[in-house]
């Protein structure tokens, strides 16, 4: 069966900087991928430094440029550009430029736009938010924000 998703279709939440738009979930494909649609606001740091344990990211540029650090080497991609980040290896990424950014993520296995959902709904909450962080399998350096934000002149939201 052929399903056409609409491009606005499918939940929102905007995390402040780094915004998902869920597309396909695991259940839809046989937990073999996920694909979510993020909006990357002007200049912003979409995560702290943060390493899957279970999952690889597949990100396609649709609009503007990306910039991303996967281990020590800094990426920038280009509209029309895929970005590989493999399981097991600490990234962060983020919109480089004084215009929106616009990804597409596919996530491999699928079951991981399941943790974006989650932490939308405990917003605010930290205690929350390293239970679910757990939960998923993710190590996230918060730490990492302060330094990452000066060396490449970025934001990121309080949480």
């Amino acid at each position: 069966m052929i399903t056409a998703i609409q491009s606005h279709e499918g939940d929102h939440f905007d995390f402040g900087g780094l915004a998902v738009h869920w597309k396909i979930d695991a259940a839809q494909t046989g937990s073999r991928f996920s694909i979510v649609h993020h909006p990357i606001a002007p200049k912003a740091l979409a995560a702290p430094l943060h390493f899957h344990h279970n999952e690889d990211e597949y990100s396609y540029v649709l609009k503007g440029r990306l910039g991303a650090l996967l281990g020590d080497d800094v990426v920038v991609a280009q509209t029309g550009t895929w970005l590989f980040k493999p399981r097991r290896q600490w990234h962060t990424f983020w919109n480089p430029d004084d215009t929106p950014c616009e990804i597409v993520e596919v996530i491999s296995p699928g079951g991981f736009e399941d943790y974006f959902r989650e932490v939308s709904a405990n917003w605010g909450n930290m205690e929350k938010f390293a239970e679910i962080n757990r939960k998923y399998h993710l190590d996230m350096d918060f730490d990492s924000v302060p330094r990452l934000c000066q060396r490449f002149g970025l934001t990121f939201p309080s949480l």
